[in-house]
């Protein structure tokens, strides 16, 4: 039997730790969204960012900053310093926690690089994560920026690259954990050698769209379900042609709800699918998880879209996202494995 290592199970739970904080580092970042708080800061200080305002005087320096821009001239007009803090601690709380994350990645691997600790065939995917990371924290500031120039918002396209950059990131660490923590299971060629993985790819795009909902505040145009307003095909579609499905809401929200019964669709048939005719019991498990993680979801979009999106149920819903795409590559994974425990 091929056992798990010590060196792999260490590095398993190193990235567990990992991607539970990003898990929180994108849930976090949805509330900065929802609660308007990510322009609060004004500066990128990579260092120097992570002490916060210290008395009354840090705190009205950073407050006259803030008010040299867009979203306090536009929208906040006339806000407090009291009001000022509120949002102000969303953005901090937001930006230290990535830093955060970078000291944990980095710190651990440095360690097991130098100790050489870190399993054959690794090392490669350990290093392109921390340029991925880096470059995650670059993308953030550049989407920030996009909401200090005119206009009191940021760039629904920066923002959906940093969500999907974000998703990338923890979706390629939970591939490397089931990896690390099935040594038994090998690459079967059954179902063809992207088939599975058309699954997480549904999600991932759902998600995707899911930034653009949130970018432009798409989510509050049609409170109503399972009809937008009174309609099903609401008028407006497609008015300014291909461009709409990025920057019209009705038309993003339209895009956002087919996508996301086409997605549910799909994973609850393969789920059905892989519970009713697959011997293997982890197959069977992944899947009937990952139907449970679909229906979760999309109760969860529609309680979303009924609550005028209320803070806590958008988050649960953002949060839902990320847990179904956390079923849907475990179920890949299962489905392009086989154990290999009996001819061992």
């Amino acid at each position: 039997m091929v056992e798990m290592g010590r060196d792999e199970r260490w590095v398993a739970i190193w990235l567990t730790i990992c991607a539970a904080t990003i898990f929180g580092m994108i849930l976090l970042g949805g509330v900065t969204r929802l609660t308007d708080s990510g322009l609060s800061m004004v500066e990128w200080q990579p260092l120097l960012g992570v002490i916060p305002p210290l008395n009354d005087a840090d705190w009205l320096l950073a407050f006259d900053s803030y008010k040299n821009y867009p979203e306090y001239q536009k929208i906040n007009l006339g806000m407090d310093l009291e009001g000022f803090k509120a949002i102000y601690w969303y953005e901090y709380l937001h930006r230290v926690l990535g830093r955060l994350i970078g000291v944990l990645f980095f710190v651990p691997l440095l360690y097991l690089t130098l100790r050489r600790r870190i399993p054959q065939g690794y090392a490669g995917h350990l290093f392109l994560l921390l340029v991925l990371g880096g470059c995650q924290g670059v993308l953030g500031w550049f989407m920030v920026q996009s909401g200090l120039v005119d206009r009191p918002d940021v760039s629904q396209y920066r923002l959906t690259a940093h969500l999907g950059l974000a998703v990338a990131i923890y979706a390629y660490i939970v591939i490397l954990i089931l990896r690390l923590c099935a040594p038994y299971r090998t690459s079967s060629q059954a179902g063809g050698a992207m088939g599975p993985w058309l699954a997480p790819a549904l999600v991932y795009a759902m998600i995707l769209s899911g930034g653009f909902v949130a970018g432009t505040d798409a989510g509050l145009s049609y409170p109503t379900w399972p009809l937008m307003g009174d309609r099903f095909f609401p008028q407006g579609l497609y008015q300014a042609g291909v461009q709409s499905a990025f920057e019209d809401v009705t038309t993003i929200h339209f895009n956002h709800r087919m996508l996301a019964y086409f997605t549910i669709t799909v994973l609850l048939v393969v789920a059905l699918r892989s519970v009713s005719k697959t011997p293997d019991r982890r197959v069977r498990v992944a899947g009937t998880v990952m139907g449970l993680a679909a229906i979760l979801q999309v109760s969860l979009g529609v309680a979303t879209v009924l609550s005028h999106v209320q803070i806590p149920i958008a988050a649960m819903h953002q949060g839902g996202a990320i847990i179904l795409l956390s079923a849907a590559l475990f179920w890949a994974f299962t489905q392009r494995t086989q154990s290999i425990r009996s001819a061992i």
